[in-house]
Protein backbone atom coordinates (compact mmCIF):
# COMPACT_ATOMS: atom_id res chain seq x y z
CA UNK A 1 0.00 0.00 0.00
CA UNK A 2 0.90 3.39 -0.47
CA UNK A 3 1.27 6.27 1.80
CA UNK A 4 -1.88 8.33 -0.19
CA UNK A 5 -3.50 5.12 0.55
CA UNK A 6 -3.49 4.51 4.07
CA UNK A 7 -6.55 5.16 5.90
CA UNK A 8 -4.53 6.47 9.09
CA UNK A 9 -1.09 7.54 9.48
CA UNK A 10 0.70 7.49 12.46
CA UNK A 11 4.08 9.57 12.05
CA UNK A 12 6.81 10.17 14.91
CA UNK A 13 7.31 12.34 17.39
CA UNK A 14 9.65 14.91 18.06
CA UNK A 15 13.31 14.94 16.73
CA UNK A 16 14.80 17.75 17.99
CA UNK A 17 13.77 17.33 21.75
CA UNK A 18 15.16 13.72 21.74
CA UNK A 19 18.02 14.83 19.83
CA UNK A 20 18.90 17.04 22.75
CA UNK A 21 18.39 14.29 25.00
CA UNK A 22 21.15 11.86 23.60
CA UNK A 23 24.23 11.41 25.54
CA UNK A 24 26.12 12.46 21.99
CA UNK A 25 30.26 13.39 22.73
CA UNK A 26 31.10 16.83 21.78
CA UNK A 27 33.19 15.82 19.04
CA UNK A 28 29.82 14.77 17.30
CA UNK A 29 29.03 18.70 17.13
CA UNK A 30 32.06 19.84 15.55
CA UNK A 31 32.18 23.53 15.21
CA UNK A 32 28.40 23.26 14.29
CA UNK A 33 26.91 23.11 17.99
CA UNK A 34 23.30 23.59 17.37
CA UNK A 35 22.35 22.16 13.81
CA UNK A 36 21.24 18.87 14.36
CA UNK A 37 21.24 18.53 10.64
CA UNK A 38 24.93 18.13 10.69
CA UNK A 39 24.20 14.94 12.61
CA UNK A 40 23.57 13.00 9.63
CA UNK A 41 26.99 13.47 8.52
CA UNK A 42 29.06 13.85 11.35
CA UNK A 43 26.58 10.91 13.79
CA UNK A 44 24.53 9.05 11.27
CA UNK A 45 23.90 5.77 14.19
CA UNK A 46 22.71 8.57 16.31
CA UNK A 47 20.01 9.80 14.18
CA UNK A 48 18.99 6.13 12.57
CA UNK A 49 18.87 5.08 16.25
CA UNK A 50 16.32 8.39 16.54
CA UNK A 51 14.20 7.40 13.71
CA UNK A 52 14.75 3.16 14.52
CA UNK A 53 13.08 4.03 17.99
CA UNK A 54 9.64 5.61 16.58
CA UNK A 55 9.12 2.68 14.04
CA UNK A 56 9.98 0.13 16.87
CA UNK A 57 6.97 1.33 19.04
CA UNK A 58 4.45 1.02 15.39
CA UNK A 59 5.52 4.59 14.03
CA UNK A 60 4.52 4.24 10.44
CA UNK A 61 5.76 7.00 9.01
CA UNK A 62 9.48 9.15 10.07
CA UNK A 63 10.27 12.45 9.02
CA UNK A 64 13.48 12.92 7.63
CA UNK A 65 16.06 15.18 10.07
CA UNK A 66 16.08 18.35 7.62
CA UNK A 67 13.91 20.47 9.40
CA UNK A 68 16.83 23.33 9.30
CA UNK A 69 18.44 21.63 6.20
CA UNK A 70 17.53 24.59 3.83
CA UNK A 71 20.35 26.91 2.64
CA UNK A 72 19.19 29.41 4.19
CA UNK A 73 19.87 28.02 7.66
CA UNK A 74 22.59 25.80 6.77
CA UNK A 75 24.13 29.79 5.61
CA UNK A 76 24.02 30.14 9.83
CA UNK A 77 26.98 27.52 10.55
CA UNK A 78 28.73 28.32 7.28
CA UNK A 79 27.24 24.76 6.03
CA UNK A 80 25.44 25.74 3.12
CA UNK A 81 27.57 24.79 0.86
CA UNK A 82 26.55 21.06 1.95
CA UNK A 83 22.69 21.16 1.26
CA UNK A 84 22.55 18.45 -1.04
CA UNK A 85 24.78 16.21 1.12
CA UNK A 86 23.10 17.03 4.32
CA UNK A 87 19.34 16.29 2.75
CA UNK A 88 20.81 13.18 0.73
CA UNK A 89 22.57 11.55 4.19
CA UNK A 90 19.04 12.43 5.82
CA UNK A 91 17.43 10.40 3.68
CA UNK A 92 19.54 7.36 3.61
CA UNK A 93 19.41 7.16 7.35
CA UNK A 94 15.67 6.87 7.40
CA UNK A 95 15.59 3.99 4.68
CA UNK A 96 18.28 2.48 6.90
CA UNK A 97 15.88 2.53 10.03
CA UNK A 98 13.19 1.14 8.04
CA UNK A 99 15.01 -1.43 6.58
CA UNK A 100 12.83 -4.19 5.88
CA UNK A 101 9.76 -3.27 7.59
CA UNK A 102 6.56 -3.21 5.47
CA UNK A 103 4.21 -0.32 5.35
CA UNK A 104 6.84 2.40 6.67
CA UNK A 105 7.47 5.93 4.55
CA UNK A 106 9.81 8.45 4.84
CA UNK A 107 8.76 11.85 4.85
CA UNK A 108 10.90 14.77 3.98
CA UNK A 109 10.70 17.61 6.49
CA UNK A 110 11.02 20.69 5.27
CA UNK A 111 10.95 24.18 7.94
CA UNK A 112 10.16 27.43 7.77
CA UNK A 113 13.84 28.61 7.66
CA UNK A 114 14.66 31.36 10.07
CA UNK A 115 13.54 34.38 8.19
CA UNK A 116 10.18 34.95 6.54
CA UNK A 117 9.17 36.87 3.72
CA UNK A 118 6.32 38.80 4.75
CA UNK A 119 8.40 40.69 7.65
CA UNK A 120 11.24 41.38 4.84
CA UNK A 121 13.69 39.05 6.52
CA UNK A 122 14.32 37.43 3.19
CA UNK A 123 12.92 38.18 -0.52
CA UNK A 124 10.27 35.27 -2.15
CA UNK A 125 13.34 34.49 -4.63
CA UNK A 126 15.66 33.76 -2.18
CA UNK A 127 13.29 31.76 -0.45
CA UNK A 128 12.04 29.79 -3.66
CA UNK A 129 15.32 29.30 -4.50
CA UNK A 130 16.84 27.83 -0.79
CA UNK A 131 13.08 25.28 -0.94
CA UNK A 132 14.07 24.31 -4.20
CA UNK A 133 17.34 23.70 -3.55
CA UNK A 134 16.51 21.22 -0.88
CA UNK A 135 13.51 19.89 -1.81
CA UNK A 136 15.40 18.51 -5.46
CA UNK A 137 17.84 17.03 -2.79
CA UNK A 138 15.11 15.20 -0.63
CA UNK A 139 13.08 13.59 -3.86
CA UNK A 140 15.93 12.75 -5.57
CA UNK A 141 17.37 11.08 -2.32
CA UNK A 142 13.39 8.60 -2.33
CA UNK A 143 11.32 10.30 -0.01
CA UNK A 144 7.65 8.91 0.03
CA UNK A 145 6.90 12.67 0.70
CA UNK A 146 7.12 16.17 1.47
CA UNK A 147 5.90 17.60 4.64
CA UNK A 148 6.00 21.71 4.76
CA UNK A 149 6.38 22.32 8.12
CA UNK A 150 6.14 24.77 11.33
CA UNK A 151 4.53 27.20 8.59
CA UNK A 152 4.39 30.28 10.81
CA UNK A 153 3.63 32.94 7.39
CA UNK A 154 1.32 32.39 4.88
CA UNK A 155 3.15 34.19 2.21
CA UNK A 156 6.31 31.42 3.44
CA UNK A 157 4.02 28.73 3.25
CA UNK A 158 2.29 29.70 -0.06
CA UNK A 159 5.98 29.89 -1.47
CA UNK A 160 6.95 26.53 -0.24
CA UNK A 161 4.16 24.75 -2.11
CA UNK A 162 4.27 26.48 -5.23
CA UNK A 163 8.08 25.66 -5.46
CA UNK A 164 7.38 22.16 -4.24
CA UNK A 165 4.69 21.60 -7.28
CA UNK A 166 7.45 22.89 -9.47
CA UNK A 167 9.71 20.58 -8.31
CA UNK A 168 7.72 17.72 -8.71
CA UNK A 169 6.80 18.51 -12.43
CA UNK A 170 10.60 19.21 -13.11
CA UNK A 171 11.49 15.53 -11.78
CA UNK A 172 8.36 13.87 -12.98
CA UNK A 173 7.64 12.55 -9.43
CA UNK A 174 3.66 12.10 -8.23
CA UNK A 175 4.40 12.35 -4.50
CA UNK A 176 2.27 13.77 -1.83
CA UNK A 177 2.65 17.54 -0.93
CA UNK A 178 1.94 17.82 2.94
CA UNK A 179 1.23 21.27 4.59
CA UNK A 180 1.01 21.53 8.58
CA UNK A 181 0.74 25.18 9.86
CA UNK A 182 1.49 26.69 13.23
CA UNK A 183 -0.75 28.44 15.35
CA UNK A 184 0.34 30.70 18.42
CA UNK A 185 -2.07 30.62 21.20
CA UNK A 186 -4.01 33.91 19.96
CA UNK A 187 -5.57 31.95 17.36
CA UNK A 188 -3.27 32.83 14.14
CA UNK A 189 -0.32 32.21 12.37
CA UNK A 190 2.62 34.09 13.74
CA UNK A 191 2.19 37.13 11.08
CA UNK A 192 -1.68 36.84 11.86
CA UNK A 193 -3.07 35.01 9.34
CA UNK A 194 -6.25 32.82 10.76
CA UNK A 195 -7.01 29.63 9.85
CA UNK A 196 -10.24 30.59 7.39
CA UNK A 197 -7.10 32.56 5.57
CA UNK A 198 -4.89 29.34 5.11
CA UNK A 199 -7.52 27.47 3.75
CA UNK A 200 -8.27 29.98 1.38
CA UNK A 201 -5.46 30.07 0.10
CA UNK A 202 -3.96 26.96 0.26
CA UNK A 203 -7.17 25.39 -1.57
CA UNK A 204 -6.31 26.16 -4.97
CA UNK A 205 -3.72 24.01 -4.91
CA UNK A 206 -3.32 19.92 -5.06
CA UNK A 207 -2.37 19.05 -1.52
CA UNK A 208 -2.57 15.87 0.22
CA UNK A 209 -3.33 17.60 3.60
CA UNK A 210 -3.06 20.42 5.78
CA UNK A 211 -2.36 20.23 9.46
CA UNK A 212 -1.18 21.72 12.65
CA UNK A 213 2.31 21.07 14.24
CA UNK A 214 4.04 22.44 17.18
CA UNK A 215 4.01 25.88 19.79
CA UNK A 216 0.90 24.76 21.67
CA UNK A 217 -0.39 21.21 22.87
CA UNK A 218 -3.71 19.71 21.30
CA UNK A 219 -6.31 22.04 23.65
CA UNK A 220 -5.63 25.08 22.17
CA UNK A 221 -5.87 23.26 18.49
CA UNK A 222 -9.51 22.44 18.99
CA UNK A 223 -11.27 24.83 17.48
CA UNK A 224 -8.52 24.99 14.21
CA UNK A 225 -9.62 21.04 13.43
CA UNK A 226 -13.72 21.67 14.24
CA UNK A 227 -13.03 24.80 11.22
CA UNK A 228 -10.85 22.07 9.04
CA UNK A 229 -12.90 18.83 9.30
CA UNK A 230 -15.49 21.47 7.64
CA UNK A 231 -13.61 23.38 5.29
CA UNK A 232 -10.51 21.93 4.37
CA UNK A 233 -11.30 19.33 1.43
CA UNK A 234 -8.21 16.87 1.81
CA UNK A 235 -6.82 15.27 4.68
CA UNK A 236 -6.20 16.44 8.05
CA UNK A 237 -3.02 16.27 10.22
CA UNK A 238 -2.30 16.88 13.73
CA UNK A 239 1.32 16.71 15.01
CA UNK A 240 0.98 19.24 18.95
CA UNK A 241 3.52 19.32 21.11
CA UNK A 242 3.11 17.19 24.42
CA UNK A 243 1.93 20.49 26.09
CA UNK A 244 2.47 23.52 26.49
CA UNK A 245 6.31 24.16 27.39
CA UNK A 246 7.55 25.11 30.71
CA UNK A 247 10.74 26.25 32.56
CA UNK A 248 12.03 24.13 35.90
CA UNK A 249 15.29 24.38 37.12
CA UNK A 250 16.24 25.88 33.58
CA UNK A 251 15.33 22.97 31.58
CA UNK A 252 12.14 23.49 28.98
CA UNK A 253 9.63 21.15 29.87
CA UNK A 254 6.54 19.16 28.10
CA UNK A 255 3.90 18.62 30.70
CA UNK A 256 1.59 16.66 29.16
CA UNK A 257 1.26 13.05 29.97
CA UNK A 258 1.58 9.95 27.39
CA UNK A 259 -2.62 9.24 28.32
CA UNK A 260 -3.57 12.63 28.10
CA UNK A 261 -2.19 13.01 24.86
CA UNK A 262 -3.69 10.42 23.19
CA UNK A 263 -7.07 10.85 24.55
CA UNK A 264 -6.97 14.43 22.47
CA UNK A 265 -5.52 12.74 19.45
CA UNK A 266 -8.17 10.01 19.28
CA UNK A 267 -10.98 12.37 19.98
CA UNK A 268 -9.51 14.94 17.28
CA UNK A 269 -9.98 11.16 14.88
CA UNK A 270 -13.29 10.10 16.26
CA UNK A 271 -14.59 13.60 16.00
CA UNK A 272 -12.98 15.84 13.83
CA UNK A 273 -12.04 13.29 10.76
CA UNK A 274 -8.11 14.21 11.43
CA UNK A 275 -6.52 10.83 9.35
CA UNK A 276 -2.93 11.88 10.18
CA UNK A 277 -1.16 11.78 13.65
CA UNK A 278 2.11 12.23 15.50
CA UNK A 279 3.64 14.53 17.90
CA UNK A 280 5.98 17.52 17.66
CA UNK A 281 8.40 18.65 20.44
CA UNK A 282 8.71 16.89 23.69
CA UNK A 283 6.68 13.63 22.48
CA UNK A 284 8.87 10.77 23.12
CA UNK A 285 8.87 7.01 21.66
CA UNK A 286 6.44 6.62 24.81
CA UNK A 287 3.81 8.41 23.33
CA UNK A 288 3.78 7.42 19.87
CA UNK A 289 3.93 3.86 21.16
CA UNK A 290 0.43 4.68 23.24
CA UNK A 291 -0.50 6.86 20.39
CA UNK A 292 -0.20 3.41 18.05
CA UNK A 293 -2.03 1.35 20.87
CA UNK A 294 -5.40 3.38 20.82
CA UNK A 295 -5.07 4.79 17.44
CA UNK A 296 -4.21 2.57 14.82
CA UNK A 297 -7.31 0.90 14.62
CA UNK A 298 -9.97 3.94 14.18
CA UNK A 299 -11.14 5.16 11.33
CA UNK A 300 -11.42 9.11 11.00
CA UNK A 301 -15.41 10.11 11.42
CA UNK A 302 -17.07 10.86 8.12
CA UNK A 303 -16.84 14.70 7.11
CA UNK A 304 -19.33 17.05 5.62
CA UNK A 305 -17.28 19.76 3.80
CA UNK A 306 -18.77 23.02 3.44
CA UNK A 307 -18.51 23.60 -0.34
Amino acid sequence: MSISKEPVLIFDGACGTNIQEMDLPISAWDDYEGCNEYLNLSAPEAVVALHASFLDVGAMVVETNTFGASSVVLAEYGLEGRTEEINHAAVTHARTAIGSREGRYVVGSVGPTTKLPSLGHISVQDLTEACRQQMLALVDAGVDALMIETCQDLLQAKTAVVTALEVLEQTGKDLPVMVSVTMERQGTMLVGSDIGAICATLEPFPLFSLGLNCATGPTDMESHFRFLSHNWPGRISCMPNQGLPTVVDGKTCYPLSPDKFVQHMRHFIEREGVSMVGGCCGTTPEHIRRLVDACSSLAPCRREVIS
